[in-house]
């Protein structure tokens, strides 16, 4: 049996209160993933991103991190130096964020990110080269006329040009890991397609697993292969995609009944009755 490409053990996060005291983000989270397509889904503060960035290693320096194993395709992300995880990062692992106005540098060209990254791969690239891979990869997201695009700075980018750019900044160095966290949130319905089969044939070809993060259920159950359901930082259910209507626990449940439907009742949506025993271990 092939071993997983990521194992996460008992991971804790928390963050300091006004009482000196901490509270805790994440639970207990324990998950593994193979070269695969995992969804992990939950409300807004469920811990899906910060499980995602602990992984990178890029939490804030005041978040208190615990957790008794992590490891990236056979390397102890636990004890790996500095040096190590930055090597990691940007190279075999990469994460796609939620909003590009966050994520690229404002003063500079969307060409010249892209080529950064490129050549931060590999300093035998030279310059023509690295542009050509450049434009190559603005074409992949299917972004029209990628030369005019390649000379733009990020606050001359749409919402949805400039989500579709950070994918290609992260894919353009086909990662063993990518973190998806929402990354077609501001895409309309026939480009969202066209980059989920993007990133589906990464998995694919390159053997790459991939973490989605999403609030988009009927999205997770048809695009990855199994899901994680996460409710106040720990995880309430795994369940394979296909399987996602047949969910066990209530909160799951509860998030499935809250989708519209196109053939439903005209009733109002029921709202989610939360229950404190979901918190519990």
């Amino acid at each position: 049996m092939t071993a997983p490409l990521v194992e996460i053990e008992n991971l804790h996060i928390a963050f300091r209160n006004d009482d000196g005291g901490y509270n805790d983000a994440v639970r207990g989270v324990s998950l593994s993933l193979g070269r695969e397509k995992l969804g992990i889904v939950g409300e807004s503060g469920s811990g899906k991103s910060l499980t995602g960035r602990s992984l990178l290693g890029v939490l804030p320096p005041y978040a208190k991190v615990s957790v008794d194993r992590m490891n990236f395709d056979g390397i102890d992300l636990k004890s790996a130096s500095p040096k190590l995880r930055r090597s990691l990062r940007g190279g075999r692992m990469g994460m796609i964020l939620q909003d590009p106005k966050f994520s690229l540098n404002p003063v500079m060209t969307v060409g010249r990110q892209i080529v950064e990254a490129i050549r931060i791969g590999d300093r035998k690239v030279g310059g023509r080269e690295a542009k050509a891979r450049a434009i190559s990869v603005l074409e992949s997201v299917h972004i029209r006329d990628p030369e005019q695009v390649f000379g733009l700075y990020p606050h001359e980018l749409s919402g949805g040009m400039g989500q579709r750019v950070m994918i290609g900044m992260m894919v353009v160095r086909e990662p063993d890991l990518l973190i998806a966290d929402e990354p077609t949130s501001a895409l309309d319905v026939t480009v969202r397609t066209q980059v989920l089969s993007i990133l589906d044939e990464l998995v694919t070809r390159r053997g790459m697993g991939l973490i989605f993060i999403s609030h988009d259920l009927n999205l997770v159950s048809k695009f990855c292969d199994r899901v994680i359901v996460m409710y106040a930082g720990r995880i309430v259910e795994t369940i394979e995609a296909s399987r996602l209507s047949e969910a066990q626990h209530p909160y799951t449940r509860g998030l499935l009944s809250c989708l519209p439907q196109i053939d439903g009742s005209l009733e109002p949506l029921p709202v989610l009755n939360r229950q404190a025993s979901w918190a519990e271990a």
